[in-house]
């Protein structure tokens, strides 16, 4: 077409060329807070590297072809031999292998390792969010693994590794591994306890032939798999290895992959055993119990990794709004977009604040923390993530019509959020879990009662929001049906709490405003008018400069 016709004015330059970390206050803050002096220099150059790798326009583009190019299955050669192969375009193994070296793998066994990894994770995840569930997976095995001591001397080296070995060999020759985990299958979904799959001993202590299914098998191309199956004893946890220590294939036959919402550059396969190799991680019929550790800590991930999709999100929409111009000016001097932007601002914040200060309390590991995890980390994976899915749409209409436009890359980021609602347990299993722990463990809303309670007396809101709380507490009867209320408050409590002790006051008072003290609508930008709006954007915008 004649190049006459119009002139191309008034679009928005993509955000890119930047440091993902550096430009992000709340995460950069949450850093300095919760890493010691002495490690903070080494963390923030690690970070920050990370950071501008995430931000450039080759990590952009790898993130967009992963997606563009999903994974494919080859279940048998030329042949006709089985091989149950999961092909994968070479940016996902860029991705993962970046992600790897950079350390998302290693939290268990460095200082400060859960806070610098929670960051890394939430930074990196920004780029493309599938590869974040191999890499979540394998960090979180090492809890269930060290049941085991010498089973965890194996293979915790391998799982925590800075080296991305994509080859299927037997894991004693990789110097780096990671694993996978199944548990549900198709009668039972959330239910693990009703498994079939069954568990029959070998002569060799520890080892069994495993033969059922798993209806959901995330990054099948993984080294091994913790999963589930039923012994003599009950439900036992076990590690499957996709290659035997002989170099033979192991029975993991792949009868197809899952097609997806969002998470498309992962696979996620419907497996089948039959008569295949295992060895038992932890004791017979403790099987629950064995994977707890794997479970809590990928909750926390779901945590970390809906907190990244919202940033990016609101990264994305303060950007757009900062260079296109309406009606005689920039759009985010709009006071009612204004009013929006500051709305998803405070999402974010909140959520990346209480990511983070879960990552601590992993770090610390006192019997104290310990006990406020119990209780917070569900009610963090509860209310975060199902905030991401809003939150995210609310971010795309800011760009209008070219938010909806697959380049933008604001349709795969709300295919991506509901997902993290769905892992490792839904709502309503998040919710039940609170109040198991509300109801046997005194504990656990000890240390919740105490962590909140280093903000009372700050903002009249939160104060009162916390009187209304230790009311609901009091009263547990008949509280399953109100389940879902309690602990939304809890969380709102909580991410109030920690904002009016770390949050510059502009956030934390139209946070507390709105979240707490009920002058908020049913809608973002609804937030009650006033001079701080604006400062909690600027807060928010990622500059390419910073």
């Amino acid at each position: 077409m004649a190049a006459t016709t119009h002139t191309v004015t008034n679009q928005v330059p993509p955000l890119v060329g930047y440091d993902v970390f550096a430009a992000d206050r709340a995460l950069t803050e949450a850093v300095e807070r919760h890493v010691a002096p002495g490690l903070l220099g080494e963390v923030r150059e690690e970070l920050g590297a990370l950071g501008r790798a995430a931000g450039s326009a080759q990590v952009q583009r790898w993130g967009r072809l992963a997606n563009e190019n999903p994974p494919g299955l080859r279940t048998h050669d030329r042949y006709g031999n089985r091989v149950d192969e999961v092909e994968f375009h070479p940016a996902w193994h860029r991705l993962l292998g970046h992600a790897v070296s950079a350390g998302l793998t290693n939290a268990w066994g460095r200082p400060g390792g859960h806070v610098r990894r929670a960051a890394g994770f939430l930074v990196w995840t920004q780029v493309e969010a599938g590869h974040g569930c191999p890499l979540s997976m394998t960090h979180a095995a090492v809890p269930s693994l060290r049941t085991d001591p010498a089973l965890a001397a194996e293979w915790e080296p391998r799982l925590t590794s800075s080296v991305y070995d994509e080859e299927l060999r037997p894991a004693a020759l990789k110097a780096g591994a990671l694993l996978g985990m199944g548990m549900t299958e198709k009668q039972g979904g959330t239910d693990v306890r009703s498994n079939t799959t069954r568990a029959e001993p070998l002569a060799e202590d520890g080892t069994y032939l495993l033969t059922g299914h798993k209806w959901f098998c995330s990054a099948p191309m993984s080294d091994g798999f913790l999963v589930l199956a039923r012994a003599a004893e009950g439900p036992t946890c076990f590690l499957v290895p996709r290659v035997l220590p002989d170099g033979g294939r192991n029975v993991f036959a792949i009868q197809r992959l899952k097609d997806k919402l969002g998470g498309r550059s992962n696979a996620s396969a419907e497996v089948e055993f039959d008569g295949t190799w295992a060895r038992r991680v932890g004791d017979e019929g403790r099987g629950v119990r064995t994977i707890i550790g794997m479970v809590a800590a990928t909750r926390l991930d779901c945590v970390v990794g809906s907190a990244a999709l919202v940033r990016q999100a609101v990264a994305q929409a303060i950007h757009h709004c900062a260079y296109r111009d309406v009606f005689g000016g920039p759009l985010i001097e709009k006071p009612l977009m204004r009013n929006v932007l500051a709305d998803l601002a405070l999402e974010s914040e909140a959520a990346t604040v209480l990511a983070l200060r879960l990552a601590a309390a992993y770090d610390a590991d006192t019997e104290e923390e310990r006990a406020f995890l119990r209780i917070a980390v569900p009610a963090a994976k509860y209310w975060v993530t199902k905030r991401c899915t809003p939150t995210v749409a609310e971010a795309l209409e800011c760009l209008g019509g070219n938010g909806y436009v697959e380049e933008s890359g604001m349709p795969r980021l709300l295919r991506e959020a509901p997902l993290n609602s769905i892992w490792e347990g839904s709502g309503n299993v998040q919710a039940l879990d609170v109040l198991r722990a509300l109801q046997r463990e005194p504990d656990a809303l000890n240390a919740f009662l105490q962590e909140v309670g280093l903000a009372r007396g700050a903002d009249h809101r939160l104060d009162r929001a916390i009187r209304d709380l230790l009311t609901e507490l009091a009263d547990l009867d008949a509280v399953e049906a109100r389940a879902r209320r309690l602990v939304e408050r809890m969380a709102l409590v909580l991410q109030g709490a920690l904002l009016v002790r770390w949050a510059p006051p502009e956030v934390a008072d139209a946070f507390c405003a709105s979240r707490l003290g009920g002058d908020w609508g049913s809608a973002f930008g609804t937030l009650p008018h006033g001079a701080g709006l604006g400062v909690v954007v600027e807060r928010a915008r990622a500059f390419t400069d910073r």
